[in-house]
């Protein structure tokens, strides 16, 4: 099991392929394939088949996972886009801002 530097939650800037730049909020994480969901970003089309009598079918768009190497966290108190720093022991280990120095 590997361990993902973001949570769902959290609020994250991609920084890498075709959504370069876009913000969002990570919706699902999945750490043993290393991958996040983030809302608005990476979306594709799905073609769905109506499963009950009455639901419609067709083309829906939906958010698709991307790496989680690919997202880098906002801190929320200076704004920029950081690196996951972690400060303190066992149960007092807490996530920091690499450039203000704010708690997570």
């Amino acid at each position: 099991m590997s361990k993902v530097h973001v949570k769902t939650g959290d609020e994250v800037i991609v920084i890498q392929g075709k959504d370069r730049g876009k913000k969002g909020k990570v919706l699902q994480v999945s750490p043993s394939e290393g991958k996040v969901i983030v809302e608005k970003v990476n979306i594709v089309s799905k073609h769905v088949k109506p499963r009950k009598m009455g639901e419609p079918g067709g083309i829906i768009k939906a958010e698709s996972a991307l790496y989680a190497d690919k997202v880098q966290l906002i801190c929320p108190k200076c704004g920029q886009a950081t690196r996951v720093g972690h400060e303190g022991k066992g149960r007092d280990k807490k996530r920091v801002c690499k450039k203000c120095g704010a708690e997570f």
